[in-house]
């Protein structure tokens, strides 16, 4: 069942973290300071909205950090019921997509809970002070539609925030796979 993502209110500081990645390097919030914008990006390899626009999300996350993005992307699924999202399917996701960030692990699903995150793909855009500038979809590709994923309203977002812009509301929710969450680690 598709799910949309809370829709976080503008402003609101993105919250630290301290995960490993999927070499098991740990990376923080402080590791990706100095940059004039931050995605963090909830994902999943089982999602098959994830996996509609993975690779177009490789490509625009490489073509935008050299103009000052830093990207991290988060996978908060339960595991043990969800085997497809463990770090080795995580490390095939990001090859096959070219992922050039870091890709973290939320095993207690604390990070998840404090972004508010509820699907994946959902996408939290911050700017220089790591306010909330953007949170919404990568563009309108979806399973079982026609329409080329080419990130289009990340890239709107992006090119707003990196100019130092506001990125005007309504901004349309992603729509993905629910985080699979640990039987009693519901949000309430």
């Amino acid at each position: 069942m598709a799910i949309s993502s809370f829709m976080v209110p503008l402003g609101s500081s993105a919250p630290g973290f301290t995960l490993p990645s999927l070499d098991g390097a740990l990376v923080s919030m402080d590791d990706l300071a100095g940059t004039p914008a931050l995605l963090v990006a909830f994902l999943s390899n089982h999602c098959p909205y994830v996996r509609r626009i993975e690779r177009a999300l490789g490509v625009v996350t490489a073509e935008y950090r050299q103009r000052g993005l830093s990207t991290v992307a988060i996978c908060s699924n339960d595991v043990e019921r969800y085997p497809d999202d463990d770090v080795p399917h995580l490390r095939e996701q990001a090859e096959r997509s070219g992922f050039e960030f870091p890709y973290l692990v939320d095993a207690s699903q604390e990070v998840a809970h404090a972004y508010k995150a509820a699907c994946t793909p959902d996408l939290f855009l911050y700017d220089a002070e790591r306010r909330l500038a953007y949170r919404g979809e990568f563009d309108r590709a979806r399973p079982g539609n026609e329409v080329p994923s080419d990130g289009s309203s990340l890239r709107a977002a992006l090119d707003l925030v990196l100019a130092g812009g506001r990125v005007p509301e309504p901004h349309t929710p992603s729509l993905g796979c629910g985080i699979k969450w640990r039987p009693g680690n519901e949000p309430g």
